[in-house]
């Protein structure tokens, strides 16, 4: 059975012996009921996994003794997912919560001119993130940005493979069709996809636009789909 999972994002190794937050304390004692002497795994969201014990229990100030200490490596592929953010919010979160569970590396909520909703609660985002990661048993935390203008999202990119799928009836590339990179960024848009300017102005800035398929999905179905096809080429 794995040991309980948790994410720490100042882990101090300073000492042998760590004081978990107060969240994770009171998961570990007032939800888990965990006891003195009981396992568990720690991560900081960059890699480096910890299996440590528990030495004294304290629903807010739990002490853990750090026992074992492992560097996960970063993955080879760097995806990038640039979705806009969507008029119903929960859609946008069963996205994030997918991606991290694929395991992309990178998140930028996008503002495009379709864009009915540009609420952003980051803490909440990322935490969504952060269960997800912990649920899928992954060292690396997707790095989730704060939301961004399309224009200013396309003209500064600086990937080495860089796609747009769009609905538009023009010349696209099936993604499985693409040859690997390891440093790739896909824009996706909102309900009603992407104006004309906005397809116009990211194949000007060196986006192929490609298909993900023969049918028409909801953007946070593209996103997934997009996600799940790159990290499978």
């Amino acid at each position: 059975m794995a040991l309980p999972f948790f994410f720490e994002n100042n882990i101090s190794t300073v000492s042998s012996h760590c004081t978990l937050s107060e969240e994770t304390s009171k998961h570990c004692i007032q939800v888990l009921r965990m006891k003195t002497g009981e396992k568990l795994q720690l991560t900081n969201g960059k890699g480096n996994l910890y299996k440590a014990s528990i030495v004294s229990e304290d629903k807010k100030k739990t002490v853990v003794l750090i026992e074992e200490s492992t560097i996960v490596p970063q993955p080879s592929q760097k995806i990038n997912i640039a979705i806009s953010l969507l008029k119903n919010t929960s859609r946008f979160e069963w996205f994030l919560e997918k991606a991290a569970e694929i395991g992309v590396s990178e998140i930028e909520p996008l503002i495009c001119g379709r864009t009915e909703h540009t609420r952003f609660r980051y803490d909440r985002m990322n935490g969504i993130l952060i269960a997800a990661m912990l649920q899928s048993q992954q060292a690396w935390l997707p790095v989730l940005h704060e939301p961004v203008a399309f224009a200013d999202c396309v003209q500064r990119s600086v990937y080495q493979q860089k796609l747009i799928g769009h609905c538009e009836e023009d010349q696209k590339q099936f993604i499985k069709n693409l040859p690997s990179s390891t440093n790739t960024q896909i824009l996706i848009g909102a309900e009603g996809d992407f104006t004309i300017d906005e397809i116009g102005l990211a194949i000007k800035n060196n986006y192929l636009p490609v298909s993900l398929g023969v049918t028409r999905l909801r953007a946070e179905t593209a996103g997934v789909v997009a996600a799940t096809l790159l990290m499978n080429k």
